[in-house]
């Protein structure tokens, strides 16, 4: 079975289970586990950052985050298609009382001087914009990179503003590759990132929030209150130092073989192989008489697996565990099925 559903899907390497089985473990609550520091401040010094915070989840540094400048009443801003906002059951308003508004999500660039102008200040009745959060690399762009230069321009109308500018950067790492742009000059545009572990770089679990020192131990105290306070988690940083010090470079494959599928299957009219810049290929079905759930039920039972994001939008992730062989299936399969489907 080929599993493109997600990079998500990867399991730890034997060189990975090794290192996890052997780490010096400590009560991470009492901030006594040895591992998880070192990985924080390790993560913390790539962005250029004061420290860092090892979390469970994705979607949950991206909360505590959120919650770190926005107030409950405030307001965030973020584009319409952002994970924040569409893939975390509501948690902004749920758990932090945060009111979102969205600008439209076009295009693999952000239109600085369209979220300068929706930026809305203090002053009663308004609901004032506390933050802004940006994605990077975007899912449901299709793995689209946001230009550094876009970032900065951003970062001054935040700092003029006095609003706050986080990044979900759980694949910011595909940026860095794609665009060879420093960790530390994307660290530099926000307040706080989220950078995740287990999405593409082939860790079993794990995000880390980073930001000043402020930030983080106000961090802290949000993590526990979410019930993501973790004791001999040394297991898990283990696996994510091994994984940013062997799996980043290699994300160049994950790119190379994306853009290989992507190219097979131009011809039927699914995908634009010149949009592709990372490792998420999304198929557009609205011309197909397969819809993305039927597609991808149907690819299933040949072997590869793939993941309906919208009615007409089928989403193929590469990663470390999906080989060219892997790839070359993919394409017989998923061509085969699509060049009957038009």
């Amino acid at each position: 079975m080929v599993d493109l559903r997600s990079d998500t899907v990867t399991r730890p390497t034997r060189a990975m289970r090794s290192v996890m089985a052997e780490a010096e473990v400590g009560d991470d609550v009492f901030g006594d586990d040895p591992t998880v520091n070192d990985l924080e401040a390790y993560v913390a010094g790539l962005f250029g950052h004061e420290a860092a915070l090892f979390a469970p989840s994705g979607s949950m540094a991206n909360q505590i985050a959120l919650q770190l400048h926005v107030p409950p009443g405030g307001e965030l801003l973020a584009g319409a298609d952002a994970h924040v906002v569409t893939y975390e059951v509501g948690a902004a308003a749920a758990i932090g009382g945060i009111s979102t508004r969205t600008w439209p999500s076009v295009g693999a660039d952000l239109d600085v001087d369209q979220i300068a102008a929706m930026i809305r200040p203090a002053g009663y009745p308004s609901v004032p914009t506390r933050a802004i959060a940006v994605e990077q690399t975007h899912n449901l762009g299709g793995g689209t990179v946001v230009p550094l230069a876009t970032l900065q321009a951003l970062r001054d109308v935040a700092q003029k503003s006095g609003v706050a500018l986080h990044c979900d950067g759980a694949r910011i790492w595909h940026a860095h590759i794609a665009d060879g742009v420093p960790l530390a000059a994307y660290g530099a545009c926000f307040d706080t990132l989220s950078v995740c572990l287990s999405k593409g770089l082939g860790a079993p679990v794990g995000s880390l929030i980073v930001g000043s020192r402020d930030h983080i131990a106000r961090a802290r105290v949000l993590r526990k209150r979410m019930g993501g306070g973790m004791r001999q988690v040394g297991i898990l940083a283990a696996a994510g130092r091994h994984a940013l010090d062997n799996h980043i470079t290699r994300l160049a494959e994950d790119h190379t073989r994306a853009r290989k599928l992507a190219e097979a299957l131009a011809p039927l009219g699914v995908v634009d192989p010149s949009r592709i810049r990372t490792n998420l290929v999304p198929l557009d079905l609205s011309k197909s008489s397969l819809d993305a759930p039927t597609l991808a039920a149907q690819a299933a039972k040949q072997g590869v697996l793939i993941a309906p994001m919208l009615p007409h939008i089928a989403r193929v992730v590469t990663h470390l565990d999906v080989d060219d062989e892997g790839i070359d299936q993919a394409i017989v399969v998923l061509g085969g099925l699509l060049a009957g489907s038009f």
